[in-house]
């Protein structure tokens, strides 16, 4: 019988580096700004300092109407319950739920803008398409 040399077997090369995880730094950079322009008064860092992304402007002037609206509505709210004692009574379950209100609005419009999407509010919305920055 003849012998069948053993196979030869190709020197091991190193497999290839993984790609990068978590995007590259300008796409993580985009979400953050996008996650602060719903966060209240952190709407100002992505407002000043995104000038040339017109995506971020426009969630961040959306998100600084809303933190207008918040105080605008809480201030009413706030002296109704500490100063009027009736109307206080009456007003107190609106201001426990507000916050929790306002939470939810913070994660839908989160939510939307790192889907590529916009949540327009009526009025809010409209206020925020005519700030000039």
């Amino acid at each position: 019988m003849s012998e069948i040399p053993p196979p030869t077997v190709p020197p091991a090369t190193p497999p290839p580096p993984p790609p990068p995880t978590g995007g590259s730094p300008a796409s993580s950079d985009r979400t953050v700004m996008l996650v602060l322009s719903y966060l209240g008064i952190l709407a100002l860092i992505p407002l000043l300092t995104k000038k040339d992304d017109a995506e971020i402007q426009w969630h961040a002037k959306n998100g600084l109407a809303i933190a207008i609206a918040i105080i605008v509505i809480w201030i009413p709210i706030g002296i109704m319950c500490h100063f009027i004692p009736f109307l206080g009574c009456l007003v107190m379950p609106v201001a426990c739920i507000f916050p929790l209100l306002l939470i939810v609005l913070a994660v839908m419009c989160i939510n939307k803008a790192l889907n590529g999407q916009r949540l327009r509010i009526p009025v809010i919305t409209d206020f925020a398409e005519k700030m000039q920055f």
